[in-house]
């Protein structure tokens, strides 16, 4: 039994699927709204534009509409879903709960190495802003993020944060059209605090940038209200 690799590591070395690369272009094309919510999407054009049968992207619309991307409809149709405010204050309260927790390990464990990897992904963030270049500081912007769970050695946390975030990705994405450099600077200070080894810095620092996006939600339902969902 000690020579059985654990079922993590067999997930980790397994290859993606087409079903998972057909999953990961299309959530970017509805986070980054090149699949705006109300379009339209057909299984047998999905599949002959990615080259696969249509079982694989069946198996990615289902993995879509778990997440509130996608309303299928059988028999009818399959479109992008509105997007639910509730739902973003919801994914919110969740990931801000878990994010804290990984950012309170970090400020007691991260060494001199760890806080180099983050700096490195700051100046990429910085140099995506100077080049306009929003889809890539978008990308950034998870990594940073995701590379405090793997440095914490809690990878499996991003798992259910990438899960759970993903009401917010839109929004988010939005907001970086003129939210991108205070995203940043909210960064800097996270970076700051765990460089120090701050705890309680590094939790008010992680729980002030991802309550932004509750500032942030008035302007973009102004700007862009045909996107979102109509709640009582």
């Amino acid at each position: 039994m000690s020579n059985l690799m654990r079922l993590s590591d067999l997930q980790a070395a397994r290859p993606p699927s087409a079903a998972d690369q057909v999953f990961e272009a299309l959530y970017q094309q509805v986070v980054t709204l090149g699949l705006p919510p109300g379009a339209r999407l057909s299984e047998a054009e999905v599949a002959r534009a990615a080259g696969v049968s249509r079982q694989p992207v069946r198996d990615a619309f289902w993995r879509l509409s778990q997440l509130g991307f996608l309303t299928i409809r059988p028999q009818r149709s399959t479109e992008v879903s509105a997007i639910s405010v509730r739902a973003v204050q919801q994914a919110r309260f969740v990931r801000t709960a878990l994010e804290i927790e990984m950012v309170r390990l970090a400020a007691e464990r991260f060494s001199l190495v760890e806080i180099a990897t983050l700096e490195a992904l700051l100046d990429d963030q910085a140099a995506a802003i100077a080049a306009g270049d929003r889809e890539r500081f978008h990308g950034l912007d998870d990594e940073f993020h995701r590379q405090i769970c793997v440095l914490c050695g809690h990878d499996y946390a991003w798992t259910l944060i990438r899960e759970q975030k993903a009401h917010m990705d839109r929004v988010r994405f939005m907001s970086l059209s003129f939210g991108a450099q205070s995203a940043l600077d909210d960064h800097v200070v996270i970076l700051d605090a765990l460089r120090a080894g701050d705890v309680p810095g590094s939790v008010v620092a992680m729980r002030t940038h991802l309550s932004r996006i509750e500032d942030h939600l008035p302007r973009i339902r102004a700007e862009h209200g045909e996107h979102f969902k109509s709640e009582g």
